[in-house]
């Protein structure tokens, strides 16, 4: 009944019911429905009589992150492996946690389960948070009866991947939020310095310094266009990332670009390389074939290019043609995991060697971060002296010929 509805397109909400059975035992649970009075309908064919049923009420929490989800991974591999059913393991970690909405999710994916659905089948019904990679994983843990198994190497992938994500954005965040206050402060110096120097040089009656000219004009254009200047600052970047995450075209050109960045560009290599390697050896434990593994390992990249690469080699993998030559063929990976790729396939290892070079890339990109995080700062505390002492220097120069002249 359940299904049928929710095939249909109908709302269901959560239902808790609390009832006694036949033998008089004191049941309790929750059922998925449009409605109580199917919850009751379901509950007498299970011989469940004079039947409580309360509807959930969930608050409006945080949206779901990544990080939930590796948590929530980690817990229930965690649980099962204790020995704690799966259903039950789902209760806890769902009406135990923080935030509102992974509990929705958590229980409303119990509620599928519960109906007869597989647990990838459940997951795979919230794509949002659950890629391909992740659903394949647990199928092959629900088929080969090692769920556990999978799910605990399904958690060590998203924390390892979770990991490299974070060490990018720290790198990435103190020049970014440098740019911001730099900005802010120019233009506070523009909309409201420049204009009191300004009155004050036009009772000099003499020709400004060619600098204090250009810096005058600009402060007149941030006078005047202030707003929309501010709107292009704060709206650009989100409509340029809100049209990124649509648009396929301009994904592949900006990754393109950003792998040719100076400095960065090699930093995001490694670490596409680190997750790409990762992920594809964590495919290969789970006992994935090779072509099947391949369709989820571009995704999880997390390059347009690398995605594109990945799909080239797969259509030749699926031809015949070994994951070496297929490698070498798209000239986007370095010598060095092209030659370990090799031993491993020779070796039958290739699973283990993949781990090896997800794991070297893991700690290059730790290195590189590091690197970055000292050359960046006296780097930007110059661009940022000479941007606001450029400005004081072309203000001060008329006040500077006049002290000459006199």
């Amino acid at each position: 009944m359940a299904t049928s509805a929710r095939s249909k397109g109908i709302k269901e909400s959560v239902y808790a019911w609390e009832g006694k059975n036949k033998d008089g035992r004191i049941m309790r649970g929750e059922i998925r429905a449009p409605s109580s009075t199917v919850v009751q309908s379901q509950l007498r064919r299970q011989g469940i009589m004079s039947p409580k049923i309360t509807k959930q009420r969930f608050k409006t929490g945080k949206p779901i992150s990544e990080k939930d989800i590796s948590i929530f991974t980690r817990q229930l591999a965690t649980m099962m492996r204790s020995g704690v059913p799966l259903l039950q393991a789902f209760d806890i970690v769902g009406r135990g946690h923080s935030n509102p909405s992974v509990a929705k999710l958590l229980l409303s994916i119990k509620s599928d389960v519960e109906t007869g659905n597989s647990l990838a089948t459940a997951f795979r019904k919230h794509p949002l948070y659950f890629d391909s990679l992740y659903c394949n994983l647990v199928a092959a843990g629900e088929q080969a009866g090692i769920l556990d198994t999978l799910l605990d190497r399904l958690a060590s992938y998203k924390e390892k991947i979770l990991s490299i994500k974070g060490k990018i954005k720290a790198a990435l965040f103190y020049p970014t939020a440098i740019i911001v206050v730099a900005f802010l402060i120019v233009a506070l110096i523009m909309i409201f310095v420049i204009p009191a120097f300004k009155e004050m040089f036009s009772s000099f009656g003499a020709d400004l310094p060619f600098p204090t000219v250009i810096v005058i004009t600009l402060s007149e254009i941030f006078t005047t266009w202030w707003f929309p200047i501010f709107g292009v600052a704060i709206g650009g970047p989100w409509f340029f990332f809100y049209t990124l995450k649509r648009s396929e075209s301009l994904q592949n050109t900006v990754d393109r670009l950003s792998l040719k960045l100076p400095l960065f560009g090699e930093l995001i290599r490694k670490s596409v390389i680190a997750r790409w390697t990762r992920t594809l050896a964590t495919m290969f434990e789970a006992g994935v074939p090779l072509v099947e593994a391949l369709e989820s390992v571009g995704g999880a990249a997390g390059s347009a290019v690398y995605k594109n690469a990945t799909r080239k080699v797969q259509s030749m993998v699926s031809t015949g043609t070994s994951l070496t030559n297929s490698l070498q063929q798209v000239t986007l990976f370095p010598n060095m995991v092209i030659q370990m790729v090799a031993i491993g396939e020779e070796s039958g290892s290739l699973s283990t060697m993949l781990s090896k070079i997800a794991d070297f890339y893991e700690e290059e990109v730790d290195q590189a971060v590091e690197a970055l995080s000292s050359l960046m700062e006296p780097v930007i505390m110059v661009v940022l002296g000479g941007l606001i002492g450029g400005i004081i220097v072309a203000m001060y120069l008329p006040i500077f010929k006049m002290g000459g002249m006199v």
